[in-house]
């Protein structure tokens, strides 16, 4: 698997943004989260399209940037500025973002790679050990 520069990746998801919020945030891949933080050095807000677990009213998500050694933007932000926004379908609200450790942050791991086997790949090429992230209403 190719991995995309950063160039690519904002391009990439500037579309599936657009295509979330166009369709209701219908899309073909049901389990996509509209992630929206707050710059940890801008100050801006950002969007980013992650793919999730959900297990009640918590949302889950990798900070895998592909299994990269470096962890991708999003995740420095939601470090520096846990309040954070969700969209899944329709539904919009505000959530604080925890980073998981240990067992809690394995099951779940492992959890989203039963999902989807790519993660586990991830997994072996970074150069760490890939955040995972709890989205908790706020």
């Amino acid at each position: 698997m190719t991995m995309l520069s950063d160039a690519e990746w904002l391009d990439r998801n500037a579309k599936v943004i657009e295509e979330f919020r166009a369709n209701g945030g219908r899309l073909e891949r049901q389990d996509l989260v509209l992630l929206t933080t707050t710059g940890a050095k801008s100050g801006r807000q950002v969007t980013s399209p992650l793919l999730y677990l959900r297990e009640g009213d918590t949302v889950y998500v990798i900070a895998s940037k592909q299994g990269s050694a470096a962890h991708p933007a999003w995740y420095h932000n939601v470090v520096a500025h846990p309040q954070v926004t969700l969209e899944i379908g329709a539904e919009r609200w505000d959530a604080r973002a925890r980073a998981l450790d240990g067992a809690e942050r394995d099951r779940v791991y492992a959890a989203q790679v039963a999902r989807y086997p790519f993660f586990a790949d991830y997994q072996q090429r970074a150069a760490r050990t890939i955040p995972v992230i709890a989205l908790e209403r706020a």
